[in-house]
């Protein structure tokens, strides 16, 4: 099981440092936070994007592609780019060429996002918020099968034997799906053979078990390989050295961002017993000491039919930057090596 972070460059706020001088030294922590991972041996560093004043991942191709010169193994992705408010020709040729400047260590996971202002801001219909990502999907993995494409389609000019730049060094550049809770996204990704990211950021981790099954049953059916059908866990995590100090640490900045996000929502204030419940054993929150939440990883993996990556999410709790190194050592030394020969099927 490969083993990695994911963040969404929160704006924090930035002791003795305001507007967009705060912003730089944030994405600056950043790209030594993705650096840090690389060091330590972890696997894979996912950047998401929004767009919104909550978070500085609008361009995660330029993130990567600086932490991408300062690193040598780690895999760099995106956690997800939206690709249906994106152009799947720019996407292409962004991760193409993040992909020759690291060396053959681009990803991407693409999906629909969770906020939808990417959609106004780009003169999208949220009408039109399924067939979008459908059809933009379909475009990109046309363009990564081949380097001249024929297509034509409702959101974007046609394409006639045309050719699209820089091909990537990996042939094929690899292409996850990142998926919520829909059964059709999950069947979908299982139809076209890709590899899933399952963000499972609330309730129960086994609720999820019977659409993973729907995903590599639509896969099979397909005529798939089962050994492509590939399902990773996206989760919102951290670790300490004891449980208590990873919850005093992590309580506080979650219940922030998930009460400011729940006013937008509708939905009421974060209490302490609902981080508590969702962080119990069977929860999504992988909160605790290292033993701890790498054994909760198994756990979830069994119910889910066999992970083959997991990354933590912390950057919701907002935490200072020390705290997010030292929870990325302790991930490497003490959660990684326990997952790593842990089959995936």
């Amino acid at each position: 099981m490969e083993v990695g972070i994911d963040s969404f460059a929160p704006a924090d706020a930035q002791e003795g440092v305001e507007g967009a001088r705060a912003s730089s030294l944030t994405l600056r922590n950043l790209i030594a936070q993705i650096e840090r991972a690389d060091e330590v041996g972890l696997d894979v560093f996912g950047i998401g994007e929004h767009h919104r004043r909550d978070y500085l991942d609008s361009a995660p191709p330029v993130i990567l592609a600086a932490a991408a010169a300062r690193t040598k193994n780690i895999r760099l992705t995106s956690a997800v780019t939206v690709l249906s408010a994106a152009d799947p020709v720019r996407v292409f040729q962004s991760f193409a060429t993040l992909d020759l400047i690291s060396e053959g260590r681009a990803e991407m996971v693409v999906g629909r996002g969770s906020f939808i202002d990417a959609y106004p801001l780009f003169g999208l219909s949220l009408g039109d918020y399924d067939a979008l990502f459908a059809e933009k999907l379909e475009l990109l993995l046309k363009i990564r099968a081949a380097e001249r494409v024929t297509w034509s389609g409702r959101f974007r000019p046609a394409l006639t034997n045309q050719g699209v730049y820089p091909r990537p060094l990996q042939d094929p550049l690899p292409v996850w799906i990142g998926v919520g809770g829909t059964p059709e996204s999950f069947a979908r990704a299982g139809v076209l053979g890709l590899p899933l990211m399952v963000a499972i950021i609330g309730g129960e981790t086994r609720n999820f078990a019977p659409l993973v099954r729907l995903y590599r049953e639509a896969g099979r059916e397909a005529g798939h390989d089962p050994a492509r059908l590939k399902v990773g866990m996206h989760a919102l995590g951290y670790v300490a050295e004891t449980t208590q100090e990873a919850i005093d640490d992590f309580f506080p900045g979650y219940a922030a961002a998930f009460t400011r996000i729940g006013k937008e929502r509708g939905w009421p204030p974060t209490t302490r017993a609902q981080f508590d419940a969702v962080r119990g054993p069977r929860g999504a929150l992988l909160v605790g000491n290292p033993e701890e939440v790498a054994e909760k990883i198994l756990r979830h993996s069994e119910a889910l039919g066999g992970l083959a990556r997991v990354t933590f999410q912390m950057g919701v709790a907002e935490m200072p930057h020390a705290k997010h190194m030292a929870a990325i050592d302790l991930i490497a030394a003490r959660v990684r090596p326990v997952l790593r020969g842990v089959s995936t099927v």
